[in-house]
C-alpha cells in the first residue's frame, strides 16, 4: 500500500500487542513464502516509559524511563495506520527477514531498538509515541 511506509507509525488492532504503538520498518506488499499475506516488519513498545515529575532523583527517573521493545511481522489486515512518521535510520540495517530466524540474532535485534527508542525517548521528541493509548 502507498501509504504504508518505512518510519510510518501504526497502531496494532488484534492479539497480544493491541493498543500498542509501532514503527514500520520494512513493508512488504506482497507476501513471500512463509507470509502469503502482504505485511510489515514492525518494531514497537510493549511496556511504556512511566510518569516523571521533577522532584524524583536521576536514578528513579533512569528507572522509569526505561522501554520494553517487541519486534513483529503483522498482517497489514490488523495494523491502523496514524499521521505520525518516526524516523529511526539505525533500525533497517538491524531488522529483516533473517532476524526472525535465530532467537539470538532476535534477542540483539531487540536490545539495539530498546537503546534506539530510550534514546528517542530521553532527547524529548516524538512525545505522542511514547505514551500509552488511553481508552
Amino acid at each position: 500500500m502507498k501509504f504504508l511506509k518505512v518510519g510510518r507509525v501504526a497502531i496494532i488492532t488484534r492479539g497480544r500487542y493491541a493498543g500498542k504503538k509501532v514503527v514500520i520498518i520494512l513493508p512488504m506488499d506482497v507476501g513471500n513464502k512463509a507470509h502469503p499475506f502482504p505485511h510489515a516488519l514492525v518494531a514497537g513498545i510493549d511496556r511504556y516509559p512511566l510518569k516523571v515529575t521533577r522532584r524524583m532523583s536521576k536514578a528513579r527517573v533512569t528507572k522509569r524511563s526505561k522501554i520494553k521493545p517487541f519486534i513483529k511481522t503483522i498482517n497489514y489486515n490488523h495494523i491502523m495506520p496514524t499521521r505520525y512518521t518516526l524516523d529511526l535510520e539505525g533500525l533497517k540495517g538491524v531488522i529483516s527477514l533473517e532476524t526472525f530466524k535465530e532467537v539470538s540474532q532476535r534477542e540483539e535485534a531487540k536490545k539495539t531498538v530498546k537503546k534506539t527508542l530510550e534514546e528517542r525517548y530521553s532527547s524529548g521528541k516524538n512525545r505522542w509515541f511514547f505514551t500509552p493509548l488511553r481508552f
